[in-house]
């Protein structure tokens, strides 16, 4: 493992930092089948992109290929999953317990993944006390409690869209350093507050919109 404090971790552009999961799956699939070496060109075919691609999103990650042979795909999972943060668990706070939100509280795959999702905040009074999947769940009015006890440093956002600005300010308050926001709604924070967007719904309008293009030119 590379010592940070001699070799500080360098900004990726986020379309590498994006494919690298996907890097990351196939390799998996690999090793599962038996194989001991893959190379940038088996790669690149099943996440189709170019092979020089991979090869240069890779050097980011400090890991050598052989000529001729590939990528030891042991070497690889182990180096991608911890330049990730995979190997690392980052204790998570999820807000809005409604369809969504009970559903990634019983996502247990999110943990293999380096995300700890330990406790639920709702508004309403009848979820308080409730666990899902084993994870508690709290009447957001015991959140900075729970919080100094707990110190998680992400928070997951799944409320209404009217109530995404407000809870984030509140949840900032109390020391939450990274976002993971579910709404709609594109959130304002202070500087030094980490904010990914993973909206559905701009997804499906994408989704849409390209399969509208497809029967158009039918």
């Amino acid at each position: 493992m590379i010592d940070d404090e001699i070799h500080p971790p360098r900004r990726l552009p986020e379309p590498t930092l994006r494919r690298l999961p996907w890097y990351l799956a196939f390799v998996k699939l690999l090793k599962g089948r038996g194989e001991v070496y893959v190379s940038s060109t088996q790669i690149a075919k099943e996440i189709n992109v170019d092979s020089s691609q991979v090869a240069k999103d890779l050097s980011f990650v400090n890991i050598s290929g052989k000529t001729r042979v590939g990528y030891e795909i042991e070497t690889l999972i182990a180096v991608l999953e911890d330049f990730l943060g995979f190997t690392i668990q980052h204790k998570a706070f999820l807000f809005g317990v409604g369809s969504l939100g009970g559903a990634l509280l019983q996502d247990s795959g999110l943990k293999q993944y380096g995300l700890e999702i330990i406790a639920g905040f709702d508004i309403r009074q009848e979820l308080s006390g409730a666990l899902i999947n084993g994870i508690p769940v709290f009447h957001i009015s015991q959140f900075p409690a729970r919080q100094k006890k707990l110190n998680a440093t992400i928070g997951v956002i799944t409320v209404p869209v009217d109530q995404a600005q407000a809870v984030t300010d509140h949840i900032v308050a109390e020391g939450i350093k990274a976002l993971w926001n579910f709404t709609p709604f594109r959130i304002r924070v202070p500087h030094g507050v980490v904010v990914q967007n993973t909206s559905l719904y701009a997804h499906l309008a994408v989704m849409f919109n390209r399969l509208s293009l497809i029967n158009h030119r039918k």
